[in-house]
Parts: structure tokens; sequence; C-alpha cells
């Protein structure tokens, strides 16, 4: 590949990160384990915890529960109150659609915007992302603060790419996942709010304070909080970079090319993009011969292209959510990848 177009997702490990967890792979020691060599992976994992809880403003480090991911993350929270009724927003991820099906998910608008209406949520555990993973539009969640039994905030794709404050949030608790900012895969995190009793979803093991059983992933943690270390200090100069790049895209798109939710606010780095009279599932395997790592706006099972929840969720007519892309910057995108995607498209719609 030539141009990388799918940084969200999954981004490009930061070479620091990649260094410090080599140099923690070349360490033994389990953190549960009380010798010297346990409570020197442990301090390792505690340092970790402060770094991700600073990310996102957390009052504790010790509020910060490390898991395999974000969708692990999200399955806690969907199970952290059963006995509310469990009310994710219609556009969230799969990983918090599925979690529990007892209750149809909140509609939203043709903003992509949560709309509760008159809706009665005090017995709700309400899931609601910070932002969405294929258009980028944002939500407000604090405004469900006070209102809902439980809100959690799937905080996955917004970490690293805008500022996140999560006590302001109103948050019970926010789902993290390393990799979609310069950290390693298969590491995340739920962060949740001070004194709340947060029941394990994984049983067998008193690590994580009891809530999250198994034995820590050291290297992979230490690499989740330096990335969240290094991703807070360059927020500022991530987002001016990948907006020029972004906004330089949507400028030079050819007139039949329409852009998701252009005028709400949404992530720096997204464009979700509708080409009309083009099969998405068709251009991504066009884009690929042609050296482009973009994604589609729809969903994919078992490497088949359906159609996406979130565009029709948004009352997106099936035929024209079809023809659905995703772009995405990152860190490491370059004003070549806005000119090769842009001719790309030019030369699809002149075909």
């Amino acid at each position: 590949m030539s141009h990388y177009l799918d940084h969200n997702a999954t981004t490009n490990i930061r070479s620091e990160v990649i260094a410090r967890m080599a140099e923690v792979m070349g360490q033994v020691g389990n953190a549960s384990a009380l010798h010297g060599y346990g409570r020197k992976a442990k301090a390792l994992v505690e340092a970790a915890r402060e770094q991700v809880a600073a990310l996102v403003a957390a009052p504790r480090p010790q509020d910060v529960i490390f898991t395999a991911s974000g969708s692990e993350a999200n399955n806690m929270a969907a199970h952290a109150a059963p006995q509310l009724a469990y009310r994710p927003s219609a556009v969230e991820h799969a990983a918090a659609l599925q979690a529990r099906a007892e209750a149809p998910p909140l509609p939203v608008d043709a903003d992509g915007q949560l709309d509760v209406g008159g809706l009665d949520l005090t017995q709700a555990l309400v899931a609601c992302q910070l932002a969405n993973n294929e258009t980028g539009i944002l939500q407000d969640p604090s405004r469900l603060a006070g209102q809902v039994g439980y809100l959690h905030v799937d905080a996955v794709q917004a970490a690293g790419k805008i500022a996140i404050n999560m006590p302001r949030l109103g948050a019970d608790s926010l789902a993290l996942s390393a990799h979609k900012f310069g950290g390693p895969q298969g590491v995340g995190s739920l962060v949740i709010r001070p004194g709340l009793d947060m029941p394990a979803l994984i049983q067998g093991g008193g690590q994580e304070r009891r809530r999250r059983a198994g034995t820590e992933n050291v290297a992979g943690i230490v690499g989740f909080g330096l990335a969240a270390e290094l991703a807070l200090r360059d927020l500022e100069t991530y987002a001016q970079h990948v907006r020029g790049l972004r906004d330089a895209f949507e400028a030079g798109l050819p007139d039949a090319v329409q852009v998701v939710g252009g005028d709400q606010a949404r992530l720096p780095n997204t464009s979700c993009i509708l080409v009309p009279g083009k099969s998405a599932s068709i251009l991504l395997m066009k884009a690929d011969l042609a050296g482009l790592a973009i994604s589609s706006g729809s969903a994919c099972s078992s490497g088949k292209v359906t159609q996406s929840h979130v565009l029709s969720a948004m009352g997106i007519a099936p035929k024209l959510a079809s023809t659905a892309l995703r772009v995405s910057f990152g860190r490491t995108s370059r004003s070549e990848d806005v000119t090769a995607a842009l001719a790309f498209l030019r030369a699809v719609l002149q075909g």
C-alpha cells in the first residue's frame, strides 16, 4: 500500500512505543506476584494507569480498568447495572449494540445526533459514543448526565484526536482502545467514575482490583500508557495536521460527491463521503489496486460489505448509503495521500 487512509480502523504504532514495549518484553515478572520481579511489573502497570487516566482527565488512576480491547470495555459497561434497561444509541459500534439485546436502540436525527425526545431514561443504562467511527460526527453525552440511570461513553474513536474530560461528560464509565492513537493492538480500558462498584465480566482471578480477571498484559499496558502520554502531549499539533489534510481533501472533492455530516462537529481526521452511482464494494477493490487503503462507510463482516446501520439510522437511503467510503487521516498522513485519493475519485467518476 502506497497510501494508508484507514487510520480509524487502526493507526501506526509509535516507534517510541515499540521500543519501550520491546524493553519490557525482555523482562520477566507477573504483576500479581509478590516477589521483586512481580513488584517491578506491578509498578509499570500502575505508572501506565496514571498515564491513561491523564488522557481523559479521570480523577483517580485506580479507576482505570485494563482490558483486552475497547469492545471488551463496552461489553463490561453494558453489564454494569443489569437491573437497568440497556439503551445504546442506534449509531453505536457493534460491540455496544450487541452487548445486550433486550431493548431497542435510541434513535438519532438526520445529523446523526442522539434524539431522545421526551423519553424517560432514568431507569436505563445508556451507551453513547463520543465520536462515531464511520462519520466522525461528535456527540455531547454531557446533556444526558443526570437524566439517565447510568451513562456509558464509548470514547474509543475520540481518544487521542480530541480533548476528553471525563468528569465534564458526566459519564459513569468510558471505553478506550490503545491502537486508535499509536499504541498496540489488543489492549484497552474501561475508566469508571470514583466510587462505582463495577462487577467483573471475566471471572477467575483478583486482578484489576477484582474487576477483571486475567494476567495483566504488562508490555501492552506499558505501550498503552506511553501512547496515551504522547497523544495528550501532541493533541493540538495532531489535530491541526489531520484537519488540514481532511479539509484539503473535502475542498478538492468532485461536485457529485457528498460529505456526510459536513456541517456537524466532527473528528478532525475523518471524512465519510457518498459517491452516487458507484458501489462502495467495487470502489474499495479499485482503490486497493490503485494503492489506496480506505474503508467503506458500511460495516464489514467476514469480508462482506453490508448496509451501514449508522447511515440507515440517519435516514440515508439504502442505495445512496451503499456508495459510502470513509477516508481517515493520521499522524503519518501526508499531502501526497490527499492528492492520490482525489485523483482516484476523479478517475472512477469519469470512468
